[in-house]
């Protein structure tokens, strides 16, 4: 009986210690990637985009790696108790290092993340990253587990995840967390609209000529933000617009005009 009662409690000790351990590799505030990035991400000096040191990416590769590693292991149903918000900051980091990754595999001959692609083929249709239990893509991550998530509400995501573009919003040198994501959020959403190459309201020509994003995720943004122009009101100053734009654009009296994406590799430049 001794021997029985020895066994079940050493048994218990063995699965509360695999719990533990396996709990210990879980960095919500995702340390490894938040190093790699403040190592080898800087904002412009206007604070609106970013250019990203790729060949230091190299060099710390196994860094990289080891972080996407980390997020391997977690399984899927651990994931499904989280907070929405740390699911949302998983999700995302994993996305944007994924994409890290994906560049390395041909950089530095590389103009472009399309060129990982081909004519019949996208480099975000390439089931490359384990993640939650099965092999995923970029778009998978993206339009299946962030958009495609029951609790979607915030378009705001778009402004979060990386495509490795000049005309993607930045690369955000530090990780998104759970504890931190509103704000993260909102202030990468303000940076984007900032930036005049990007967003601006042509007075002259009365329209305003804002990122193809916005096209893209149109669904989006009328679905959880009353709409493109109703969500662009809500940053007049981010936008340089007088009240009178504001009102009109809470209208939906301005037209739209998405403007070219660009496709250009988000490098820093020597």
């Amino acid at each position: 009986m001794r021997t029985l009662m020895l066994s079940w409690i050493l048994l218990l000790y063995a699965i509360v210690g695999a719990g533990t351990a396996h709990a210990a590799t879980l960095d919500h505030a995702h340390g490894q990637w938040a190093a790699l990035l403040a190592r080898h991400v800087h904002w412009n000096a206007a604070g609106t985009t970013t250019s990203v040191d790729y060949a230091g990416f190299v060099r710390d590769r196994d860094r990289l790696d080891r972080y996407l590693a980390s997020l391997r292991s977690v399984p899927a149903g651990d994931f499904r108790r989280w907070p929405k918000a740390d699911r949302d900051a998983f999700l995302i980091n994993a996305y944007n290092a994924a994409t890290v990754q994906l560049v390395l595999t041909r950089y530095p001959r590389l103009q472009s993340i399309k060129q990982l692609g081909g004519l019949l083929s996208s480099p975000w249709k390439k089931p490359f990253v384990e993640l939650l239990g099965k092999r995923r893509s970029l778009d998978d991550i993206e339009h299946r587990l962030l958009r495609g998530a029951a609790d979607y509400r915030d378009p705001r995501i778009h402004f979060a995840v990386n495509c490795a573009s000049i005309g993607c919003p930045a690369l955000r040198p530090e990780a998104y967390t759970g504890a931190k994501l509103d704000v993260q959020l909102d202030d990468q959403t303000r940076r984007f609209l900032r930036d005049r190459s990007r967003n601006r309201h042509d007075a002259s020509a009365k329209v305003m000529r804002v990122s193809r994003i916005f096209d893209w995720y149109g669904d989006d943004f009328s679905a959880h933000s009353g709409g493109i122009s109703v969500f662009l009101a809500r940053y007049p100053a981010e936008l340089g617009v007088d009240s009178g734009t504001e009102q009109s654009l809470r209208q939906g009296r301005i037209p739209m005009q998405f403007l070219d994406y660009d496709w250009s590799l988000n490098r820093s430049r020597p």
